[in-house]
């Protein structure tokens, strides 16, 4: 197998993160190749160091001057895989996404080798580290993450909808990789902002099986963690790619899949109703301050505040059940993923989330509509840390 960890400006994190995974995975055979710029001379550093004690870990040097896309640097790094399977006259079984921040699980490889058997792509799930000093941001990503990858890619899999990747802790086939490449010499979308989760809904355009896998060894879920963004600025530039990609500017190459995939269309527009959340999240913050602007003038006045009906009160006793609910949902799945601690700050958390959403997609916008004029989409990351201790396995 290859693992391909795309890097730009991961000086700080990309050496830690090849020693644990050189350490950590338990399997016979792969090899780590790891995407650098020219112009990032203290990634190359520390990636060759590690490739100076271990021959698994293959450094990549792309020939144009970074940041472009995320996928512009998975491609190089397919090309090279190609070239090192011509010139040893082999053929490597399938590729392995990772971040340069990424605490791989030591079965991950052999959890791969199994199901790729039958499916075209495997998806792990992943797993956000909370920082307990920036819990409220850190955090957020704990109880999506939990939500998501405990409930709807589960339901999307087993449903056969497409399967869109999270970019880290999945596994393509080579042969797949091969008929993407078809289309125009290279398999990821290379002015996509989010070819992870394109590369999902391309392999289903294809009819090709995907398989989203949640699998403990004693007792432990087989998953990917790492630490993301844990302040505001950062959480939003994040999101705001991920909005720019899913909800706008990937719609032209993604569509919507087959006609008659009810299932698949639902999930789709679930995605991308990230824009459409927020305006209901403005409209309902502002109806939240006017009702508590006129409550107060009503009482400073001494005036009675106007009756509400029977309908809008069956309205909004309705609402709050659904929010009670959606609230507590959310809670379990922190819960069974954090523990009980975690399981109530994601309460506090759910405003937390609001307020980087509504940035984020303010962000996005800006992002797209300079898209639409001719700007160059390009990796806008934010700075990665890696655990001084590892979890899990291991």
């Amino acid at each position: 197998m290859a693992v391909f960890v795309p890097a730009w400006d991961e000086e700080r994190v990309i050496g830690a993160m090849l020693a644990a995974a050189l350490d950590r995975y338990d399997h016979p055979d792969y090899r780590i190749y790891v995407g650098c710029y020219p112009n990032d001379p203290g990634t190359i550093a520390a990636v060759g160091a590690v490739a100076a004690r271990d021959a698994r870990v293959r450094p990549v040097i792309g020939a144009r001057s970074g940041p472009t896309t995320k996928a512009d640097c998975l491609n190089g790094l397919w090309r090279a895989l190609c070239g090192d399977d011509a010139d040893a006259g082999r053929m490597t079984a399938a590729v392995v996404l990772h971040d340069a921040e990424d605490v791989v699980h030591p079965a991950e490889l052999r959890v791969f080798d199994d199901h790729l058997r039958d499916a075209a792509l495997v998806q792990l799930p992943v797993v956000p580290l909370i920082d307990p000093r920036r819990r409220l941001v850190s955090g957020h990503y704990a109880d999506e993450f939990a939500e998501s990858h405990r409930r709807d890619l589960v339901v999307r899999s087993a449903l056969g909808a497409a399967l869109p990747l999270a970019g880290v802790g999945c596994a393509i086939r080579r042969d797949v990789l091969e008929r993407l490449a078809a289309e125009n010499g290279v398999p990821f979308e290379s002015n996509s902002l989010t070819e992870d989760y394109e590369m999902g809904l391309r392999v289903a355009g294809l009819g090709l099986p995907a398989r989203f896998v949640r699998w403990r060894q004693r007792g432990e879920l087989i998953a990917t963690r790492a630490y993301f963004p844990d302040t505001i600025d950062t959480a939003v530039r994040q999101k705001a790619r991920w909005v720019t990609g899913i909800a706008l500017a990937g719609w032209d190459r993604t569509g919507w899949g087959t006609a008659r995939h009810v299932a698949d269309h639902w999930m789709r527009m679930r995605d991308r109703r990230g824009l459409l959340a927020v305006l209901a999240l403005l409209a309902a913050y502002a109806a939240l301050l006017g009702w508590g602007v006129s409550a107060l003038v009503h009482l400073s006045s001494g005036t009675a505040s106007p009756e509400h009906g029977a309908g809008l009160r069956a309205l909004l006793m309705l609402n709050a059940g659904l929010l009670c609910w959606r609230l507590a949902t959310r809670a379990r799945h922190t819960a069974a993923e954090h523990g009980w601690r975690e399981g109530l700050w994601s309460l506090p958390r759910a405003l937390v989330a609001n307020y980087i959403a509504m940035l984020a997609a303010r962000r996005a916008l800006f992002r797209y509509v300079a898209i639409l004029f001719g700007a160059a989409p390009r990796w806008d990351k934010t700075a990665h840390r890696f655990p001084d201790s590892l979890p899990g396995a291991g």
